[in-house]
């Protein structure tokens, strides 16, 4: 698919750049198995009043989140609870200055089905992510199958697998995810 058909895709919907879908044939999606999307940068740094909230929410104690001379000691400083690691990474989807152009890549491959759900997902941690790191990622199609018939509907199942590096280039996570994009069964 043509990178005008892309951006025809963007213009013609006043969804939000995460929930757009550009469509097309499996033959078109074949070609996107290799692709790396660009390298995004966290809109933040880590910090540790979000680790703290989020630690409040799920009722997580672990001192290596929380006391920061313990910390310090165990890993070189406060550590990004590994549940936080993608979520961290999300854009923000509105600034006054005009809203993220990022678009997630599973959305940009172009095949038909309306919508999209996650079906696994395996992490893998190469080195702590600390208070003060300054995450960037990419992502990459791994594969995209054939059409298949599920419970759900009829679709493909599309396999990213995205690298997290710190602002020292180094790999600090893997996430492999795979997504079922599927058009609904009707009755």
């Amino acid at each position: 698919m043509s990178e005008e058909k892309v951006k025809k895709s963007y213009e013609e919907t006043d969804v939000d750049v995460h929930g757009r879908l550009v469509y097309g044939t499996y033959e078109e999606a074949k070609e996107w198995i290799g692709k790396k999307g660009e390298i995004i940068f966290a809109d933040d740094l880590v910090d540790h009043s979000r680790i703290k909230y989020f630690c409040s929410v799920v009722e997580d104690g672990n001192p290596s989140y929380w006391d920061e001379d313990y910390a310090k000691r165990q890993w070189g400083g406060v550590l990004l609870p590994p549940a936080m690691l993608v979520t961290y990474c999300m854009h923000l989807l509105w600034r006054p200055e005009g809203g993220s152009k990022y678009a997630w890549m599973p959305t940009q491959i172009p095949l038909p089905g309306e919508t999209m759900i996650n079906v696994s997902t395996e992490s893998e941690f190469y080195r702590p992510v600390i208070v003060g790191d300054w995450l960037n990622y990419q992502e990459e199609v791994v594969s995209v199958s054939e059409e298949k018939t599920t419970a759900l509907g009829v679709g493909h199942f599309i396999t990213t697998l995205t690298t997290f590096r710190n602002q020292r280039g180094e790999v600090v996570a893997k996430v492999k995810n795979t997504l079922f994009r599927y058009r609904v069964k009707k009755g």
